[in-house]
């Protein structure tokens, strides 16, 4: 593996590091502030190409490698995670459709995707069923007219306020089914236009196959507010065949696929959450004088700077490995996306809470930026599995 970036990457990277300084770091603190979802900047993004990033070459035109998808999300993490979380949340629904899904399924559901700047909702988490998808109640079973029907109800769902498609994990038949189904359900297109219209507002969508959708309210979050959360029910819904993707009963294999895709993503996001506290963390030690010199250079605070950044090197290491270990599809990939997802979220944790600390008083100020950053790094260890359920992985492949 070589660690010295190509030309391509830098050239991403300096145009990421520019967007996200320019059109993110100005105004996230004020619009999180108003819950407003930031459409606008969504849209910039998929201008500058650097949204939609899993789509196949066959579908957008180029392709980009995982090494790079990480980085870039790492960027724009940066700049906020809510934001990085609603573009990645793209990904997440369509991977799936690019590793699984037929050439014909791919240009239907993915080709919308480079034509407008839409987004998609992956759902797989319900009200019972966290870590344990077993105990998933979301199904499919054949109707009265012989098609497929959708029902059930998924929580904690990125993008569902304003989703233009979501990619559904079910069961099939009943809900003690072994058997886990993966489908594509089309909605209403909408394209983004800033605005905080609509945003609290649940939504309930008509489909012209038949059936309907209904998202819930937004929920109101600890941190990452400038991503929408929301359930997501489905009534009645018909699901053709060339809905199903892959094999109906597979739905499990291609949920650990996109999972080992998703957790460096997740890795990523804490990665940027981490870095983005040291550096207002050494901005602000270097300014603040006790005791007649900078905090900086005192002894016990530079001891935490210190720790900060063995952290962040730490997780970026690992993110750097899995990366490249899923790209290549080794069979380790799983242990090393889900060992990069841990170190990332601890340094998350870690930097902003250290981070609040060296602030001191300030740093409970609201209107300091780090104490944003330590509501927003709580996440990390959560979703796309907690930590827990990393170790677990991890433990069962070493034994």
């Amino acid at each position: 593996m070589d660690f010295n970036l190509n030309d391509e990457q830098k050239q991403y990277l300096e145009t990421v590091r520019r967007f996200v300084g320019r059109e993110i770091i100005p105004c996230s603190m004020a619009l999180e502030k108003t819950h407003a979802f930031p459409f606008e900047i969504i849209r910039k993004a998929w201008d500058l190409g650097i949204t939609n990033l899993s789509i196949p070459q066959a579908v957008k035109g180029y392709s980009l490698d995982l090494v790079s998808t990480a980085l870039i999300i790492r960027e724009l993490s940066y700049g906020d995670s809510g934001i990085a979380t609603s573009a990645m949340c793209n990904d997440l629904a369509n991977a799936v459709i690019g590793m699984h899904g037929t050439d014909l399924q791919q240009q239907t559901f993915l080709t919308p995707f480079v034509e407008r700047p839409l987004l998609a909702s992956f759902c797989l988490t319900e009200p019972n069923a966290g870590s344990d998808n077993s105990a998933m109640a979301t199904l499919i079973r054949k109707g009265e007219k012989g098609k497929y029907l959708l029902n059930g109800t998924k929580c904690f769902i990125t993008n569902a306020s304003f989703a233009s498609q979501f990619t559904v994990f079910c069961k099939v038949g009943k809900p003690s089914s072994p058997f886990i189904a993966c489908v594509v359900v089309p909605a209403l297109a909408m394209e983004p236009v800033m605005t905080g219209a609509g945003s609290s507002a649940c939504r309930e969508i008509p489909l012209p196959g038949g059936g309907r959708i209904v998202t819930g309210k937004p929920e109101d979050k600890l941190g990452q507010r400038l991503s929408n959360t929301a359930s997501v029910s489905f009534e009645d819904v018909v699901i053709e065949d060339d809905q199903v993707i892959g094999d109906r009963r597979l739905g499990f294999q291609y949920l650990t696929d996109v999972l080992d895709y998703a957790r460096p993503m997740v890795a990523a996001i804490g990665v940027g959450i981490a870095r983005r506290a040291l550096d207002l963390t050494l901005a602000y030690t270097r300014e603040r004088r006790q005791f007649g010199q900078r905090i900086c250079d005192m002894p016990v605070a530079r001891e935490s700077l210190v720790a900060m950044w063995k952290k962040i090197e730490t997780a970026e290491m690992a993110l750097m490995k899995a990366s490249f270990l899923v790209q290549e599809g080794t069979p380790d990939r799983g242990v090393y996306a889900s060992l990069a997802k841990n170190l990332a979220a601890e340094a998350a944790i870690f930097c902003t809470t250290e981070g609040l600390h060296l602030h001191g008083g300030y740093g409970f100020i609201g209107e300091y930026e780090i104490s944003k950053l330590l509501r927003d790094a709580q996440i990390i260890d959560i979703y796309e599995g907690v930590r827990e359920i990393q170790n677990m992985i991890v433990g069962r492949e070493l034994v």
